[in-house]
């Protein structure tokens, strides 16, 4: 028998209703910011993610699916998406269209982990991102735009974390001073903070060894190493969350898993979902669209990760809406012909209608109605034929009445759906 591959899963009917949920909160919210909707490969060359993700980063060095296709050419199922949208901002010349770009997309994202609850080698994220805009502002708007997302999905416990890491001018001399201290202490810390520590310095703040924890709080926090360009801009970004009346904690160690990030960073965690409780998380990214190939262009962005989303949805208690039906049953084979003829008109109406195709029983297609959880059975026999009507029965109270043919789809639309 076969089986989903180790680090995949199947999203069954009954759980989609929470997918459909995000997804469609997070179109309509994003809208109303001003974003649109942008759909990119799901693959790409190889060398766009490790150009921009960064070559000695975990992502690029342990988890990308990569491939050869027949033309000989190294291709990469997306790790993620922000580097597949700036390579379509710059193929596309979207600069010239608007000179601040805002866009979300939906979709897959691959990397090779090691499967746990909510994290898996095929996972989802909801992502959105703000190219050609530089102003601390925009970083406090994003940030109350994913609470506003929150809110009206019903989670109102999220925790907000932020932290700057500086820019290309006063992060070099904070990862010297970094460097130093961790080699002082290089045989004390785990296996992956020693090939960290001179390739990706940063990237040890992320580390979960509770040996290395005690070492890592020593070390020093880059926001005493700010330029004063990036000290004004974080200062600033905090001043407009505290004007939105958003509650966050500065947190010195958080920094994120790419190379490509400057300035603002931040993740959003959720109580209740145990270690693995990040839900979003993102940051500016000012210098990667130069990097791709094209002008100097600040950026911010951030993902979201679907899966968590879900749990933190199941967490709240909040499940998906439960679909109102209705249940045509018939008698005899005249009944199941015009039955079809009706399923069809309520259908073309907007109400949800099913029916038996396999000739059970009355008291067969009554417990099938049942125990697909129909609000509604209507009764279509000899009798109902020569009265031109159905029967209408109430699966909550039992109650039974008939309508006319031709009075029904209103008459259910205002008993079923108000």
């Amino acid at each position: 028998m076969y089986r989903a591959i180790r680090g995949t899963r199947d999203i069954l009917p009954e759980e989609m209703g929470l997918w459909h949920r995000i997804e469609d909160t997070a179109r309509e919210v994003f809208e109303l910011y001003g974003y649109g909707e942008m759909r990119v490969p799901i693959f790409e060359e190889t060398t766009l993610f490790s150009r921009s993700i960064g070559k000695h980063t975990d992502i690029v060095e342990k988890e990308m699916y990569t491939f050869t296709d027949r033309s000989g050419k190294s291709l990469t199922l997306r790790p993620e998406a922000t580097a597949g949208v700036v390579r379509a901002w710059i193929e596309h010349h979207l600069d010239q269209r608007a000179l601040v770009g805002r866009y979300y997309y939906i979709g897959p994202m691959f990397r090779y982990e090691r499967p746990q609850k909510g994290r898996y080698r095929q996972f989802h994220q909801i992502d959105a991102e703000i190219i050609g805009e530089s102003h601390p502002a925009v970083d406090a708007e994003l940030i109350e735009m994913l609470f506003f997302y929150l809110n009206r999905l019903g989670l109102k416990r999220a925790n907000l974390m932020l932290n700057s890491i500086g820019c290309p001018r006063c992060r070099p001399g904070y990862l010297d001073k970094l460097r130093r201290q961790v080699k002082a202490k290089l045989t004390e810390l785990c296996s992956d903070c020693q090939s960290r520590s001179e390739r990706n310095t940063l990237r040890i703040f992320d580390c979960k060894n509770t040996n290395c924890q005690g070492i890592i709080n020593e070390l020093p926090a880059i926001e005493d190493h700010l330029c004063s360009e990036c000290s004004r801009h974080f200062q600033q970004v905090q001043s407009y969350l505290r004007r939105f009346g958003i509650e966050y904690k500065v947190s010195p160690r958080l920094v994120r898993g790419l190379d490509y990030y400057t300035r603002t960073t931040f993740e959003f965690t959720y109580p209740g979902l145990g270690a693995q409780n990040a839900i979003m998380g993102g940051g500016r990214y000012d210098g990667l669209v130069a990097l791709l190939g094209g002008k100097e262009t600040p950026a911010i962005g951030v993902a979201i990760g679907s899966e968590r989303l879900v749990l933190a949805l199941k967490e709240e208690g909040i499940s998906p809406p439960e679909a109102v039906s209705t249940f045509l049953v018939t008698v005899g084979e005249e009944a199941f012909q015009r039955g079809m003829e009706l399923i069809r008109e309520l259908r073309h109406q907007g109400v949800f209608c099913l029916s038996d195709y396999q000739g059970r029983s009355l008291r067969g297609q009554l417990r099938l109605a049942n125990k697909l959880g129909c609000q509604a059975v209507l009764i279509l026999g000899e009798d109902e034929l020569k009265k031109g009507v159905v029967t209408l029965k109430m699966m909550s109270d039992g109650s039974q009445q008939e309508v006319a043919l031709d009075l029904l789809p209103s008459t259910l639309r205002r008993l079923l759906y108000g």
